[in-house]
Protein backbone atom coordinates (compact mmCIF):
# COMPACT_ATOMS: atom_id res chain seq x y z
CA UNK A 1 0.00 0.00 0.00
CA UNK A 2 1.91 3.46 -1.09
CA UNK A 3 -0.85 6.07 -0.08
CA UNK A 4 0.60 5.28 4.11
CA UNK A 5 4.33 6.52 3.23
CA UNK A 6 3.53 10.20 3.75
CA UNK A 7 1.74 9.90 6.80
CA UNK A 8 4.78 7.67 8.01
CA UNK A 9 7.27 10.39 6.65
CA UNK A 10 5.18 12.85 8.73
CA UNK A 11 5.82 11.06 11.57
CA UNK A 12 9.26 10.03 11.62
CA UNK A 13 9.65 13.97 11.44
CA UNK A 14 6.97 14.79 14.23
CA UNK A 15 9.25 12.05 16.76
CA UNK A 16 12.82 13.75 14.98
CA UNK A 17 11.22 17.10 15.80
CA UNK A 18 10.06 15.81 19.61
CA UNK A 19 13.50 15.13 20.47
CA UNK A 20 15.63 17.88 19.16
CA UNK A 21 17.08 19.64 22.35
CA UNK A 22 19.18 22.83 22.56
CA UNK A 23 22.94 21.52 22.84
CA UNK A 24 24.37 24.81 23.00
CA UNK A 25 23.01 25.79 26.19
CA UNK A 26 25.52 27.09 28.96
CA UNK A 27 25.22 28.04 32.47
CA UNK A 28 28.90 30.00 33.70
CA UNK A 29 27.32 30.14 36.95
CA UNK A 30 26.85 26.65 37.06
CA UNK A 31 29.83 25.93 35.83
CA UNK A 32 32.01 27.06 37.76
CA UNK A 33 30.28 26.89 41.25
CA UNK A 34 32.21 23.39 40.70
CA UNK A 35 35.30 25.12 41.16
CA UNK A 36 35.06 26.81 44.29
CA UNK A 37 38.68 28.65 43.96
CA UNK A 38 37.11 31.00 41.04
CA UNK A 39 34.01 31.76 43.68
CA UNK A 40 34.88 35.39 43.92
CA UNK A 41 35.41 35.91 39.92
CA UNK A 42 32.22 33.68 39.99
CA UNK A 43 30.39 36.73 42.48
CA UNK A 44 31.75 39.30 40.22
CA UNK A 45 30.09 37.89 36.80
CA UNK A 46 26.96 37.72 38.90
CA UNK A 47 27.52 41.23 40.44
CA UNK A 48 27.72 43.05 36.65
CA UNK A 49 25.42 41.08 34.70
CA UNK A 50 28.11 39.66 32.79
CA UNK A 51 26.74 36.04 33.57
CA UNK A 52 23.96 36.49 31.64
CA UNK A 53 25.65 37.93 28.39
CA UNK A 54 28.17 35.27 28.62
CA UNK A 55 25.02 32.50 28.83
CA UNK A 56 23.29 34.41 25.88
CA UNK A 57 26.67 33.69 23.82
CA UNK A 58 26.96 30.71 21.03
CA UNK A 59 30.66 30.71 21.20
CA UNK A 60 32.59 32.19 24.01
CA UNK A 61 36.16 32.07 25.93
CA UNK A 62 35.90 32.75 29.33
CA UNK A 63 39.56 33.64 30.80
CA UNK A 64 39.23 32.72 34.46
CA UNK A 65 40.72 34.27 37.44
CA UNK A 66 40.98 31.98 40.70
CA UNK A 67 40.43 33.67 43.87
CA UNK A 68 44.27 35.02 44.63
CA UNK A 69 44.15 36.87 41.35
CA UNK A 70 40.86 38.16 42.13
CA UNK A 71 42.01 39.75 45.14
CA UNK A 72 44.87 42.25 43.31
CA UNK A 73 41.91 43.10 41.17
CA UNK A 74 39.53 43.97 44.09
CA UNK A 75 42.50 45.99 45.86
CA UNK A 76 41.82 48.69 43.21
CA UNK A 77 37.99 49.37 44.59
CA UNK A 78 37.46 49.46 40.96
CA UNK A 79 33.46 50.37 40.63
CA UNK A 80 31.05 48.19 39.51
CA UNK A 81 30.54 49.48 36.59
CA UNK A 82 34.16 49.57 35.36
CA UNK A 83 34.65 46.44 36.89
CA UNK A 84 32.26 45.00 34.35
CA UNK A 85 35.10 46.17 31.39
CA UNK A 86 37.78 45.13 33.14
CA UNK A 87 35.86 41.10 33.42
CA UNK A 88 34.41 42.04 29.83
CA UNK A 89 37.93 42.10 28.54
CA UNK A 90 38.57 38.31 29.40
CA UNK A 91 35.72 37.20 27.88
CA UNK A 92 36.67 36.69 24.37
CA UNK A 93 34.05 36.28 21.17
CA UNK A 94 35.61 33.29 19.59
CA UNK A 95 36.26 29.87 21.25
CA UNK A 96 40.10 28.72 22.30
CA UNK A 97 40.06 25.30 23.73
CA UNK A 98 43.17 23.64 24.79
CA UNK A 99 44.11 22.45 21.14
CA UNK A 100 43.49 25.41 19.57
CA UNK A 101 45.82 27.65 21.95
CA UNK A 102 48.72 25.64 20.25
CA UNK A 103 47.52 26.00 16.92
CA UNK A 104 47.63 29.36 16.20
CA UNK A 105 48.97 30.75 12.86
CA UNK A 106 52.07 32.53 12.77
CA UNK A 107 52.04 32.34 16.65
CA UNK A 108 50.35 35.17 18.08
CA UNK A 109 46.53 35.81 17.19
CA UNK A 110 44.39 39.24 17.77
CA UNK A 111 41.00 38.32 19.08
CA UNK A 112 38.04 40.60 19.91
CA UNK A 113 36.56 40.62 23.18
CA UNK A 114 33.25 41.39 25.12
CA UNK A 115 34.92 45.06 26.04
CA UNK A 116 35.38 45.84 22.04
CA UNK A 117 31.76 44.38 21.18
CA UNK A 118 30.90 46.78 24.11
CA UNK A 119 31.30 49.61 21.55
CA UNK A 120 32.68 51.69 25.06
CA UNK A 121 36.51 50.35 24.20
CA UNK A 122 38.07 53.52 22.09
CA UNK A 123 40.04 51.68 18.95
CA UNK A 124 41.81 48.25 19.63
CA UNK A 125 41.82 48.72 23.33
CA UNK A 126 39.11 45.29 23.73
CA UNK A 127 41.49 43.23 22.05
CA UNK A 128 43.79 40.86 23.60
CA UNK A 129 46.91 39.36 22.51
CA UNK A 130 47.35 35.46 22.47
CA UNK A 131 50.73 34.45 22.05
CA UNK A 132 51.74 30.80 21.56
CA UNK A 133 56.20 30.85 23.65
CA UNK A 134 58.31 28.94 23.66
CA UNK A 135 58.14 25.30 26.09
CA UNK A 136 54.64 25.02 25.28
CA UNK A 137 53.55 28.19 27.43
CA UNK A 138 50.49 30.55 26.05
CA UNK A 139 50.30 34.06 26.83
CA UNK A 140 47.75 36.58 27.16
CA UNK A 141 48.26 40.60 27.04
CA UNK A 142 45.76 43.75 26.43
CA UNK A 143 46.23 45.00 22.84
CA UNK A 144 46.33 48.62 24.43
CA UNK A 145 49.10 47.51 27.39
CA UNK A 146 52.12 48.38 25.17
CA UNK A 147 52.81 44.74 23.98
CA UNK A 148 52.92 42.94 27.40
CA UNK A 149 51.74 39.71 27.77
CA UNK A 150 50.57 39.99 31.78
CA UNK A 151 48.90 36.00 31.86
CA UNK A 152 49.65 32.99 31.04
CA UNK A 153 47.86 29.53 30.71
CA UNK A 154 47.12 27.51 33.24
CA UNK A 155 44.83 25.19 32.70
CA UNK A 156 41.06 23.97 31.09
CA UNK A 157 38.54 24.38 33.85
CA UNK A 158 35.94 23.19 31.14
CA UNK A 159 35.26 23.18 27.03
CA UNK A 160 32.39 22.35 25.75
CA UNK A 161 33.56 22.12 21.83
CA UNK A 162 32.56 25.98 19.77
CA UNK A 163 30.43 26.93 22.68
CA UNK A 164 32.34 27.68 25.38
CA UNK A 165 35.40 27.31 26.81
CA UNK A 166 36.59 27.85 30.20
CA UNK A 167 40.19 28.87 30.77
CA UNK A 168 42.45 30.02 34.03
CA UNK A 169 45.23 32.40 33.44
CA UNK A 170 47.35 33.33 35.68
CA UNK A 171 46.44 37.07 36.92
CA UNK A 172 44.24 39.62 35.41
CA UNK A 173 45.21 41.62 32.43
CA UNK A 174 45.74 45.36 32.33
CA UNK A 175 43.97 47.81 30.41
CA UNK A 176 44.14 51.72 30.76
CA UNK A 177 40.98 52.20 28.80
CA UNK A 178 39.02 49.18 30.89
CA UNK A 179 39.91 50.61 33.61
CA UNK A 180 39.17 54.03 33.16
CA UNK A 181 36.04 55.58 35.59
CA UNK A 182 32.73 54.64 33.89
CA UNK A 183 29.90 56.27 35.20
CA UNK A 184 26.57 54.73 36.30
CA UNK A 185 23.70 54.53 33.44
CA UNK A 186 21.20 56.43 33.49
CA UNK A 187 17.83 54.76 34.30
CA UNK A 188 14.82 56.19 35.71
CA UNK A 189 11.67 53.58 36.47
CA UNK A 190 9.26 55.82 36.74
CA UNK A 191 10.02 57.58 33.89
CA UNK A 192 10.29 55.12 31.71
CA UNK A 193 7.02 53.42 32.70
CA UNK A 194 5.11 56.58 31.98
CA UNK A 195 6.83 57.31 28.25
CA UNK A 196 5.65 53.57 27.60
CA UNK A 197 2.15 52.82 27.84
CA UNK A 198 2.31 52.14 32.01
CA UNK A 199 1.74 55.54 33.64
CA UNK A 200 -1.00 54.58 35.68
CA UNK A 201 1.13 51.92 37.40
CA UNK A 202 4.33 54.66 37.35
CA UNK A 203 1.71 56.80 39.29
CA UNK A 204 1.07 53.85 41.42
CA UNK A 205 4.46 53.73 42.35
CA UNK A 206 5.01 57.29 43.28
CA UNK A 207 2.00 58.02 44.73
CA UNK A 208 2.80 54.82 47.53
CA UNK A 209 6.51 55.61 47.66
CA UNK A 210 7.15 52.35 46.38
CA UNK A 211 9.06 53.67 43.63
CA UNK A 212 11.54 54.01 45.75
CA UNK A 213 12.58 50.92 46.27
CA UNK A 214 12.41 50.11 42.89
CA UNK A 215 14.97 52.42 42.19
CA UNK A 216 17.30 51.42 44.50
CA UNK A 217 17.26 47.93 43.03
CA UNK A 218 18.78 48.92 39.20
CA UNK A 219 22.03 49.35 39.86
CA UNK A 220 21.98 45.31 41.23
CA UNK A 221 19.37 44.02 38.54
CA UNK A 222 15.59 44.86 38.33
CA UNK A 223 12.76 43.10 35.99
CA UNK A 224 9.54 44.73 36.17
CA UNK A 225 6.18 43.23 35.52
CA UNK A 226 3.83 46.30 34.74
CA UNK A 227 0.00 46.27 34.17
CA UNK A 228 -0.80 48.47 31.22
CA UNK A 229 -2.73 51.23 32.00
CA UNK A 230 -6.25 49.98 30.71
CA UNK A 231 -5.17 46.91 33.23
CA UNK A 232 -4.84 49.35 35.85
CA UNK A 233 -7.44 51.29 35.85
CA UNK A 234 -10.25 48.81 35.48
CA UNK A 235 -8.30 47.41 39.08
CA UNK A 236 -8.44 50.51 40.37
CA UNK A 237 -12.06 49.87 42.29
CA UNK A 238 -10.32 46.78 44.18
CA UNK A 239 -6.97 48.47 44.79
CA UNK A 240 -8.84 51.11 46.62
CA UNK A 241 -9.95 49.04 49.43
CA UNK A 242 -6.62 47.64 50.35
CA UNK A 243 -4.32 49.09 53.25
CA UNK A 244 -1.20 51.43 52.53
CA UNK A 245 1.11 49.01 53.74
CA UNK A 246 -0.53 46.71 51.38
CA UNK A 247 -0.76 48.54 48.50
CA UNK A 248 2.89 48.73 48.70
CA UNK A 249 3.42 45.10 48.87
CA UNK A 250 1.19 44.74 45.93
CA UNK A 251 3.18 46.86 43.70
CA UNK A 252 6.74 45.72 45.02
CA UNK A 253 5.15 41.93 44.45
CA UNK A 254 5.64 43.47 40.48
CA UNK A 255 9.47 43.46 40.71
CA UNK A 256 12.06 41.12 40.95
CA UNK A 257 15.37 42.20 42.27
CA UNK A 258 17.69 40.50 39.30
CA UNK A 259 17.62 41.22 35.17
CA UNK A 260 15.92 38.55 34.16
CA UNK A 261 15.84 38.56 29.81
CA UNK A 262 13.30 37.20 28.30
CA UNK A 263 15.45 34.09 27.26
CA UNK A 264 16.04 33.73 30.81
CA UNK A 265 12.77 33.97 32.03
CA UNK A 266 11.88 30.94 29.37
CA UNK A 267 14.92 28.71 30.38
CA UNK A 268 14.59 28.91 33.95
CA UNK A 269 11.10 28.27 34.90
CA UNK A 270 10.18 28.27 38.68
CA UNK A 271 9.43 29.79 41.82
CA UNK A 272 10.49 33.75 41.80
CA UNK A 273 11.05 35.82 44.65
CA UNK A 274 9.52 39.41 44.41
CA UNK A 275 10.89 42.63 45.85
CA UNK A 276 7.75 42.43 48.62
CA UNK A 277 9.15 39.28 49.75
CA UNK A 278 9.84 39.42 53.11
CA UNK A 279 10.36 36.09 55.58
CA UNK A 280 7.45 34.16 56.02
CA UNK A 281 5.43 36.77 53.73
CA UNK A 282 6.99 34.88 50.69
CA UNK A 283 5.19 36.91 48.08
CA UNK A 284 6.31 34.91 45.22
CA UNK A 285 5.13 33.37 42.01
CA UNK A 286 6.04 30.85 39.38
CA UNK A 287 7.04 31.81 35.87
CA UNK A 288 5.76 28.65 33.43
CA UNK A 289 6.50 29.43 29.36
CA UNK A 290 4.50 27.38 26.55
CA UNK A 291 6.84 27.96 23.69
CA UNK A 292 6.89 31.96 23.53
CA UNK A 293 4.51 32.54 25.37
CA UNK A 294 5.49 33.35 29.15
CA UNK A 295 3.19 33.26 32.13
CA UNK A 296 3.28 34.44 35.92
CA UNK A 297 0.82 32.48 37.65
CA UNK A 298 0.15 33.48 41.87
CA UNK A 299 -2.41 30.99 43.88
CA UNK A 300 -4.75 33.45 42.83
CA UNK A 301 -4.18 34.50 39.29
CA UNK A 302 -2.13 33.94 36.02
CA UNK A 303 -0.61 36.95 34.12
CA UNK A 304 1.02 36.78 30.89
CA UNK A 305 3.88 39.25 28.98
CA UNK A 306 2.60 40.74 26.35
CA UNK A 307 5.49 42.83 25.12
CA UNK A 308 8.93 44.11 26.28
CA UNK A 309 9.12 47.89 27.65
CA UNK A 310 12.81 48.25 28.02
CA UNK A 311 15.61 46.20 27.79
CA UNK A 312 18.58 47.74 29.20
CA UNK A 313 20.80 45.32 31.26
CA UNK A 314 20.78 46.02 34.29
CA UNK A 315 16.89 46.81 34.01
CA UNK A 316 13.79 45.04 31.57
CA UNK A 317 10.59 45.86 31.75
CA UNK A 318 7.89 43.95 30.63
CA UNK A 319 3.95 44.75 29.84
CA UNK A 320 1.50 42.41 31.29
CA UNK A 321 -2.59 41.76 30.94
CA UNK A 322 -3.40 41.10 34.70
CA UNK A 323 -2.82 42.54 37.78
CA UNK A 324 -0.59 39.55 39.35
CA UNK A 325 -2.47 39.28 42.94
CA UNK A 326 -0.50 37.71 45.74
CA UNK A 327 -1.93 35.00 48.23
CA UNK A 328 -0.68 36.92 51.16
CA UNK A 329 -3.56 39.51 50.43
CA UNK A 330 -5.82 38.05 47.93
CA UNK A 331 -7.58 34.15 48.28
CA UNK A 332 -9.00 31.71 45.37
CA UNK A 333 -12.33 30.82 45.05
CA UNK A 334 -12.63 27.56 46.56
CA UNK A 335 -13.67 25.18 44.38
CA UNK A 336 -17.55 24.35 43.53
CA UNK A 337 -19.04 20.88 43.97
CA UNK A 338 -20.52 21.37 40.30
CA UNK A 339 -18.94 21.75 37.41
CA UNK A 340 -19.59 25.79 36.11
CA UNK A 341 -21.55 25.96 32.71
CA UNK A 342 -18.99 26.48 30.02
CA UNK A 343 -17.76 30.33 30.00
CA UNK A 344 -18.60 30.86 33.20
CA UNK A 345 -16.06 32.77 35.05
CA UNK A 346 -14.44 32.23 38.32
CA UNK A 347 -13.97 35.31 41.38
CA UNK A 348 -11.25 35.51 43.26
CA UNK A 349 -11.69 37.21 46.32
CA UNK A 350 -9.57 40.38 47.74
CA UNK A 351 -9.27 41.40 51.68
CA UNK A 352 -11.96 43.64 51.50
CA UNK A 353 -13.55 42.88 48.35
CA UNK A 354 -14.20 40.50 45.60
CA UNK A 355 -10.94 40.17 43.31
CA UNK A 356 -10.93 42.51 40.15
CA UNK A 357 -13.18 41.61 37.31
CA UNK A 358 -10.01 41.60 35.13
CA UNK A 359 -8.86 38.56 36.92
CA UNK A 360 -11.92 37.15 36.70
CA UNK A 361 -11.37 34.22 34.48
CA UNK A 362 -8.50 32.74 36.57
CA UNK A 363 -8.46 29.54 38.49
CA UNK A 364 -6.00 28.22 41.10
CA UNK A 365 -2.49 28.52 40.20
CA UNK A 366 -2.87 24.25 41.67
CA UNK A 367 -5.54 23.49 38.30
CA UNK A 368 -3.11 25.84 36.35
CA UNK A 369 0.10 23.50 37.00
CA UNK A 370 -1.39 20.26 36.98
CA UNK A 371 -2.63 21.51 33.19
CA UNK A 372 0.29 22.45 31.87
CA UNK A 373 2.33 19.40 33.21
CA UNK A 374 -0.18 17.21 32.08
CA UNK A 375 -0.05 19.08 28.83
CA UNK A 376 3.63 18.62 28.61
CA UNK A 377 3.55 14.99 29.61
CA UNK A 378 0.79 14.49 26.74
CA UNK A 379 3.26 16.03 24.09
CA UNK A 380 6.15 13.65 25.02
CA UNK A 381 3.94 10.59 24.46
CA UNK A 382 1.86 11.75 21.13
CA UNK A 383 5.01 11.79 18.78
CA UNK A 384 6.06 8.40 19.22
CA UNK A 385 2.65 6.93 19.26
CA UNK A 386 2.15 8.61 16.00
CA UNK A 387 4.95 7.33 15.07
CA UNK A 388 4.37 3.33 16.09
CA UNK A 389 0.67 3.29 15.04
CA UNK A 390 1.69 4.35 11.57
CA UNK A 391 4.11 2.44 11.60
CA UNK A 392 2.33 -0.74 12.41
CA UNK A 393 -0.04 0.37 9.33
CA UNK A 394 2.31 0.64 7.12
CA UNK A 395 3.72 -2.73 6.95
CA UNK A 396 0.68 -4.34 7.59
Amino acid sequence: MPRPLPLLTLAISLVLLASTTTVNAHNITRILAKHPQFSTFNHYLTVTHLAAEINRRQTITVLALDNAAMSSLISKQLSVYTLRNVLSLHVLVDYFGTRKLHQITNGTQLTATMFQATGSAPGASGYVNITDLNGGKVAFGAEDNDGKLDAVYVKSLEEIPYNISILQISQPLNSAEAEAPTAAPTLNVTAILSNQGCKAFSDLLIASGAHTTFEENVDGGLTVFCPTDPVINGFMPKYKNLTAPQKVSLLLYHGIPIYQSLQMLKTSNGIMNTLATNGANKYDFTVQNDGEVVTLETKVTTATITGTVKDEEPLVVYKINKVLLPRELFKATPEKKAPAPKGEKDVADGPNADAPSDESDDQTADNDNGVKKMGGGRLAVVAPSVFFGVAVFFFI
